[in-house]
């Protein structure tokens, strides 16, 4: 998931920069020797919008474990700028690359990373690559569930979804279908709240309501699994309502990208290249790129409607690397919408009240002229 773009001119000319300098690596940078380094021309990448999955193919191994591999392979084929495209390891791998600027300079390069995965856990964005498209096919798998729990009446689906220990998959898909609860890690729950969401769902399934929707990220808890809120919402409901359970998997992974998705990939795209343009630019002396500010290292994203570019040093504050995604996330305050539509006794008080700010054409975008 490796683009990098070459060149030996001193200065660089964007609307021949395909031309005359851009490769994909098909191969992690680690390997030893890296034979799938080709040169990409506008007709590889047709029809790459409309099209889900990795066609660059996918690597998690982080350059700590293979560093001088990745310093060989760099002077090997001149790179002098790279593009990763990926998710918490990418982030992960480019901050790794800009702290081992100090042994090497082969790594003094312009460096961006296109935040793509479906569980919008990398930091410097509001929404990553993937996300909008993994909720739409977890939206469309929940509703054929909630339309089989209606047939069938009384019964209730524990489903589980992916995205590791961030639970941005859960709560959103959640929130579009009218989960009646969504467990995550980032909300601790304990037995007690289990038992008021079973108490909860009993008396909805004793009135009007013939059917339930319990939605449970991946990495929610360590002891609450699956099989045990099953096992406890079978207990409980006994005579009430059954039970099953679904755990989607890798049915979020595939499908055709959304719109907001295609376009959303081509401003990323757009935007980061013309940033490493001025990057190489900026900083080519003596006949080679030579980038080790902490600003030729950044993360591109959407943050507050407006895209961005923030130093992967930066970010390094503000990352929980234990569990993989950012310390703070802004979807957090979408979780009191759960228990509303879930019909739970609820005041407004509970959100966080909002404030209007004033946009004008300047805050709507980070380069002049757009």
């Amino acid at each position: 998931k490796y683009i990098f773009l070459r060149t030996s001119k001193p200065q660089i000319n964007l609307q021949k920069c395909v031309k005359y300098g851009t490769f994909k690596i098909s191969v992690s940078l680690s390997s030893a020797v890296l034979l799938q380094v080709t040169e990409v021309h506008w007709h590889d990448v047709a029809g790459w919008t409309g099209q889900g999955g990795s066609l660059l193919g996918t690597k998690r191994t982080l350059p700590n474990s293979c560093m001088e591999n990745i310093v060989a392979n760099i002077r090997k084929y001149n790179i002098q700028s790279l593009l990763v495209i990926g998710g918490f390891e990418a982030y992960e791998g480019v901050l790794q690359l800009v702290e081992a600027r100090g042994r090497y300079d082969e790594l003094c390069i312009a460096m961006c990373v296109v935040p793509a995965t479906i569980s919008n856990n990398v930091p410097g964005t509001d929404f990553s690559l993937g996300a909008d498209t993994a909720v739409n096919a977890a939206m469309e798998s929940c509703d054929k569930i909630k339309q089989s729990a209606s047939g069938t009446k009384r019964r209730v689906f524990i489903v589980e979804t992916m995205g590791g220990y961030c639970g941005y998959l859960a709560t959103t898909t959640g929130i579009a279908v009218g989960a009646d609860a969504v467990y995550i890690f980032e909300e601790p729950f304990n037995i007690h709240e289990l038992e008021t969401n079973v108490e909860h769902l009993t008396e909805k399934m004793k009135n009007d309501i013939q059917r339930g929707l319990v939605l449970r990220n991946e990495k929610c808890h360590k002891h609450y699994t699956t099989d045990f809120i099953h096992n406890l919402y079978s207990a409980e409901g006994k005579g009430v309502f059954d039970c099953r359970v679904n755990v989607l998997g890798h049915l979020q992974q595939g499908g055709v990208p959304t719109p907001f998705d295609r376009n959303f990939g081509t401003k990323l795209g757009v935007k980061s290249v013309l940033w490493l343009t001025e990057k190489m630019n900026n900083t080519y002396r003596q006949g080679r790129v030579f980038a080790n500010a902490p600003d030729t290292a950044c993360v591109i994203g959407m943050k507050k409607k407006v895209m961005s570019f923030s130093p992967v040093t930066e970010l390094k504050a503000h990352t929980d690397f234990e569990h993989r995604m950012p310390q703070e996330q802004w979807w957090l305050n979408l979780r009191p919408m759960l228990k509303m539509l879930a019909k739970y006794q609820t005041s407004f008080d509970e959100y966080v009240t909002g404030e209007i700010e004033h946009v004008t054409r300047r805050t709507l975008s980070m380069e002049t002229g757009f």
